[in-house]
């Protein structure tokens, strides 16, 4: 393949193939959470670390991991704390990030709107050997939390009282929830983009849901279809020369439309089934329902 020639390609499939990885893995505990547009929120916030970088002359990818950790932690403190106005403290932080973002790389030298516009949307070309460096040490954390914490972090975003009685730190738990999800926004912001992002997180995750009520088998499959749309989107971005990272959105969406319809007439027909077995005092069909709820609690 001619597309393998290039070193900027490599270096985009790289990044692809690991925000395909990450952002899905992030995003099932943030849909279980209902926090699906937290990466959104954190996107805003992490503009402000990227204007950073280009004012101060250092890495912006690095910059805007501190900034977007720094945000996570605020979201987080005023989801616990805030009470009427948390809200409105919220919205003030995500317009304040995108405006400090904005200011800070018009006021660098040779800051310029091009420089902007391949943040918030992504771009191929711009990824660079040191934003490879990042992304491979940032999502290497990802995944670390993501699967080495999963029974903790599941048990959690389930249920955050029955967590904290079985003895678990929840307020700890959900405070690297939000880090993770600030470093996976920084992972993805340089092939899908910071306004994108959130997209990736959370639709593959509603698409695998169609397949499976596992929480590991749907891990598995939003995992699978994040590389699969990611990888895609890429390939697609490069020939057809078109921007990748809203590319890749659209797949995504595009995989979910496909996935409902074939999971519809196969919910259906499970759903008649279950009925029939009822209908037919079946003991041991009829028991299955009963114990999928502890199944999926337990998670993995």
């Amino acid at each position: 393949m001619d597309i393998l020639n290039y070193d900027f390609m490599q270096r985009a499939l790289l990044a692809a193939v690991l925000v395909g990885i990450t952002a899905p893995a992030v995003g099932i505990y943030l849909v279980q959470r209902r926090q699906a547009l937290m990466g959104d929120g954190i996107g805003h916030v992490a503009m402000t670390g990227v204007g950073l970088g280009f004012l101060l002359s250092t890495n912006p990818v690095w910059m805007a991991t501190a900034v977007s950790v720094l945000g996570a932690v605020i979201m987080e403190l005023i989801r616990w704390y805030g009470k009427t106005r948390g809200d409105i403290a919220l919205a003030m932080l995500f317009y304040g990030g995108m405006a400090g973002g904005v200011m800070f790389i018009n006021l660098a030298p040779g800051g310029s709107n091009a420089n902007l516009t391949s943040y918030l949307f992504g771009s191929l070309s711009t990824v660079s050997e040191s934003d490879v460096t990042a992304i491979c040490v940032l999502a290497a954390f990802v995944v670390l939390v993501t699967l080495g914490l999963r029974r903790q972090l599941f048990a959690v975003s389930q249920d955050e009282e029955f967590a904290r009685v079985t003895g678990l730190p929840v307020r700890a738990l959900n405070l690297l929830t939000a880090v993770t999800a600030a470093v996976t926004v920084t992972v993805a912001m340089r092939v899908v983009g910071l306004l994108l992002v959130s997209a990736l997180m959370v639709v593959p995750v509603a698409a695998a849901q169609q397949l499976s009520r596992s929480f590991a088998a749907t891990f598995a499959i939003a995992v699978a279809i994040g590389v699969s749309v990611t990888i895609g989107g890429t390939v697609t971005s490069y020939y057809q020369d078109v921007p990748p990272g809203a590319t890749i959105v659209l797949l995504t969406i595009g995989a979910f439309i496909v996935l409902t319809a074939l999971a519809t007439p196969l919910a259906r027909r499970r759903a008649r089934a279950l009925a029939a077995a009822q209908g037919a005092g079946d003991p041991a069909e009829c028991a299955i329902p009963a114990t999928r709820g502890p199944e999926r609690k337990v998670g993995v």
